[in-house]
């Protein structure tokens, strides 16, 4: 019976499995032209990402009244108090999520899609993204006051992903299609296309633009905003009446609301910044996540209760200030809260989004502008506009989306009277922001964490790449106690200019280098039967772990100005198991910047190549194609050792045609990884010596 859930388990992935490779094996006897097939795709991709909003939006509707009626009517001997336990409740599930799932839990937000585009081929694991899809429902449907848009790009993204890895799309196309399905669903969340297209280009392509991406975009942006509008109607979100913006000699007022907007979006990014790292390294150490959490709940719930319109996503609060039903005071301390709250519940731990509350800070903004400027000045502006134009202006600014914001003001309130000062301020606000952080909010979170990215291609190859990879076996270790005659005679006729002192056990004590020889040169002979090892031996030396990443290896490089560097392990931090060389971290650079380099900019080249026919790169080199040898099928890559046994080096490897590859790209292309497994029907693009090319003909 133990068994019973694993075979249950391993049935389903068969069938999974000969389900995806009979409906592979059928699309590739289609015939259609390469941009129908394309264009079905970006249909499909837009259908599916479509259908999976409406399944939020119904998702987060549901847990709502889950959570407000059912379990605050179970919640009775409260009474109305009731309301202050519900998002303390959402919030404890979500750290128990987090503590059962804790490093998927971690790849949250847009800034998971933005890495997944520009580093992993567009791959999102699917239960990265099951995760997500509930995490912030929960998080929502508890009336947290956060948005549902960064989840839903999320899912979305993942969404196109996994079936970019059902189809066996090459890696190219299935980061075009992920970033299609993350604008999918911003345009159905919405009801936006134009703005999700826009989105998707502005945010995870960072402005990459290209035709074939764009029609990607549009299709299934437009598609999912059409299955959005057809399950959960065509209204707009917002109520008012047709807004007055007054005489154009007033326009200057909009530029200035748009620099307080920038002004505002700026201090809350601070304060996020400054909050998520208070949190992490000053309150996780004291107390538990998930006591943190709950905290930060039950101070939701407190808010909740004095202020209604601050639970959830906030589109009724908005709608409240548009039909100035609230008090400018009232209005004040909503901004205050949606202010202090957001940032409180993200870095706490908290699933859920900033557009909403962007949109929600912004209309408080707007709505407090024209009421001073009616106030102490008699302006007669009509708060409608300026509540509408700060909306726009708050969410441009924080999100660092100027055409994105104007966009999805526009399509949400269908109404284009005020469009142009909607875009003054957007820009006003988005300039501010700029002057002042110098790039995308997104991109500087991710620069954070040690990326570097530029036109959505991942720059820092090096954290991909780790020390066991390249690590040198042959230290010299030499006991502390070694008599210094034994040391030199060492040094003179050891190939390394490196020693390692270690004691009785084998643990490191020291090193030692030109730095600590040269000044006893002068006396050796005097005191070469007085020191040993240990005394000479500096403690000044530095230790990394065979799991760090080679970035984080070169930084310690950089920092102190060595070439080489011991090497130990987790478990036993003590004892050396040996060193990385400064030169070997720079040739992997070099090395997989060569690959990137023919994967992206040569590879209508290279995929051209006949397999009959060699490619002269330099004198003496040459890249040609060729067929996996039958022995070579089902290891991989690091078992193969082709470097090492064939003197080759592998660029890329071709899968057999894809139906979805366009003209350009006759065959899917994997960049090549160490675990890679060699299929029947893989072909291996090799480099190499031309001697070494010829041998291949035997293959």
């Amino acid at each position: 019976m133990k068994n019973e859930p694993e075979k249950i388990n391993r049935s389903l992935r068969k069938i999974y499995i000969v389900s995806k490779r009979w409906l592979q094996q059928k699309l590739s006897k289609i015939t259609l032209p390469d941009y129908t097939v394309f264009s079905i795709f970006a249909i499909i991709t837009g259908v599916v990402v479509g259908f999976a909003a409406v399944f939020f939006h119904n998702s987060i509707e549901f847990f709502n009244k889950l959570f407000f009626e059912q379990t605050a009517g179970g919640l009775f001997f409260l009474g109305a108090a009731a309301v202050i336990a519900i998002p303390a409740i959402g919030m404890l599930i979500q750290a128990i999520m987090i503590i059962t799932a804790p490093n998927i839990s971690r790849r949250k937000g847009i800034s998971e899609v933005i890495k997944a585009v520009a580093i992993r081929g567009g791959y999102i694991p699917l239960r990265t993204t099951i995760f997500h899809f509930f995490a912030p429902v929960i998080s929502i449907g508890s009336g947290n006051t956060v948005g549902p848009e960064g989840p839903a790009a999320q899912f979305g993204g993942g969404v196109a992903s996994k079936l970019g890895s059902i189809f066996k799309l090459s890696d190219s196309r299935r980061r075009m299609f992920t970033a299609a399905g993350s604008g999918a669903a911003i345009a159905a969340i919405f009801n936006t296309p134009m703005a999700g297209i826009f989105f998707a280009l502005e945010v995870v392509l960072l402005n990459d633009f290209q035709t074939a991406t764009f029609s990607a975009l549009i299709l299934s942006s437009v598609t999912a905003s059409t299955i959005s509008r057809i399950f959960l109607g065509n209204k707009s979100v917002f109520n008012f009446v047709s807004p007055v913006i007054g005489s154009y000699q007033n326009l200057y007022l909009y530029a200035i609301l748009g620099i307080l907007a920038g002004l505002l979006s700026l201090l809350f990014i601070r304060y996020s910044s400054a909050l998520d790292k208070f949190i992490h390294k000053k309150i996780s150490m004291k107390i538990p996540q998930w006591v943190l959490m709950t905290l930060v709940g039950l101070l939701m719930g407190v808010c909740g209760y004095f202020y209604k319109d601050i639970f959830g996503i906030g589109y009724k609060g908005i709608n409240h200030i548009l039909a100035q039903l609230l008090d400018w005071k009232v209005v004040l301390v909503l901004l205050a809260l949606k202010f202090i709250l957001v940032p409180l519940i993200l870095n706490s731990g908290g699933f859920g989004g900033l557009f909403a509350p962007s949109l929600f800070m912004g209309a408080s903004l707007g709505y407090l502008f024209a009421i001073a400027l009616n106030f102490f000045w008699s302006v007669n502006a009509d708060p409608t506009a300026f509540v509408l134009v700060g909306m726009g202006a708050v969410l441009g600014g924080i999100s660092s989306i100027p055409i994105t914001a104007i966009l999805i003001i526009f399509e949400m309130t269908k109404d284009y009277s005020f469009i142009i000062p909607l875009m003054l301020t957007v820009v006003a606000s988005t300039m501010i922001v700029q002057i002042f952080l110098k790039g995308s909010v997104h991109v500087k979170h991710l620069e954070e964490q040690g990326y570097r990215l530029a036109h959505g291609m991942g720059l820092n190859i090096l954290r991909n790449k780790f020390v066991d990879e390249i690590i040198r076996k042959d230290v010299m270790l030499i006991p502390q106690n070694t008599p210094l005659s034994v040391l030199v005679v060492k040094l003179v006729n050891a190939p390394h200019s490196t020693f390692y002192t270690v004691d009785e056990k084998g643990k490191i004590t020291g090193i030692i280098t030109d730095t600590e020889l040269r000044p006893i040169i002068t006396e050796y002979e005097h005191i070469r039967e007085v020191l040993v090892a240990g005394d000479i031996a500096s403690q000044n030396f530095v230790t990394v772990y065979n799991s760090d990443d080679l970035d984080h290896v070169m930084k310690v490089f950089e920092s102190k100005d060595v070439d080489e560097l011991p090497v130990v392990t987790v478990s036993e931090p003590d004892k050396i198991i040996g060193t990385v060389w400064r030169q070997d971290v720079i040739a992997v650079y070099n090395k997989e910047s060569l690959k990137y380099n023919v994967a992206d900019s040569f590879a209508r080249e290279l995929k051209s190549i006949d397999k009959t026919m060699t490619a002269k790169v330099a004198n003496g080199y040459s890249i040609i194609e060729r067929n996996v040898k039958k022995e070579f099928v089902g290891k991989t890559l690091a078992q193969l050792k082709l470097r090492n046994n064939y003197g080759l080096e592998v660029l890329m490897i071709k899968h057999s045609p894809s139906p979805f590859a366009s003209h350009e790209e006759n065959s899917d292309i994997v960049i090549p990884d160490p675990n890679y497994v060699i299929q029947a029907d893989d072909t291996l693009v090799l480099f190499g010596a031309d001697d070494k090319i010829a041998a291949t003909n035997t293959w």
